[in-house]
């Protein structure tokens, strides 16, 4: 997959002295890794050094991350006030994390709590759900609902109560519910642009500095079927 992101073409959600929110694309990376493509904090921070005109290192700390084939908003701490209190939410789970995903076939309950036990399998980069506790597992919750049918594929809205190595593909891919795109966790088809259907639509918490509530929504990608979504 490349990298569909440039400094130019950043889509910004929010910005501020402190942090800064991003809706990621499909195939940005968000930390550097193997493959030596350029992260989405790289990007970031030149974004950063040319709108303020920044000749120094730019400072930018990665909170969370998300699965390179995977859309949606994700949040950079700008400053080192910022990082360890935005990390220490996390680590807490006093984030809100809601997905959309699109998937195929119907679930088949309109809404339900899953739980699995997943065992991370390192070489293959795949986690894989089991019912009950299994050596070397961790235990992953999440909330599913319907939201909308089409004619081939249903959207679910998806509230994390654990943040596990795909967990989201894992455990749906075990109720043999298959997200669109992602072959990995049993799509028959990828998509054209190597993605998969999966957007991180919506996270809250606490702003690091000001203390207020925030809660940044990132808008659907472009394609037929994300288009036909009832937003």
């Amino acid at each position: 997959m490349k990298n569909h992101t440039t400094p130019e073409n950043i889509e910004i959600l929010y910005e501020d002295n402190h942090i800064i929110a991003v809706n990621k694309r499909a195939g940005d990376i968000v930390q550097g890794d193997h493959t030596g493509d350029e992260p989405l904090s790289e990007i970031v921070k030149k974004y950063i050094a040319k709108k303020y005109d920044k000749p120094g290192a730019v400072y930018l700390g990665v909170v969370h991350r998300l699965d390179r084939p995977t859309t949606g908003v994700i949040i950079f701490a700008r400053t080192s006030k910022a990082l360890p209190r935005l990390n220490k939410a996390f680590a807490e789970k006093k984030t809100q994390k809601s997905y959309w995903t699109i998937v195929s076939p119907a679930p088949k309950k309109n809404t339900d709590t899953l739980e699995h036990y997943l065992v991370r399998n390192p070489k293959q980069n795949k986690s894989y759900a089991h019912l009950k506790e299994v050596p070397n597992s961790k235990k992953a919750n999440l909330t599913y609902r319907i939201l909308q049918k089409f004619d081939r594929f249903s959207l679910l809205e998806i509230d994390l109560h654990t943040g596990r190595h795909h967990q989201i593909r894992a455990q749906l891919c075990k109720i043999g519910c298959y997200i669109k795109g992602d072959l990995k966790y049993g799509a028959k088809r990828s998509n054209p642009n190597g993605g998969i259907h999966l957007h991180a639509r919506k996270l809250s918490f606490e702003h690091p500095v000001k203390k207020e509530l925030l809660t940044i929504t990132a808008p659907l990608p472009k394609d037929n079927l994300w288009d036909a979504v009832s937003n």
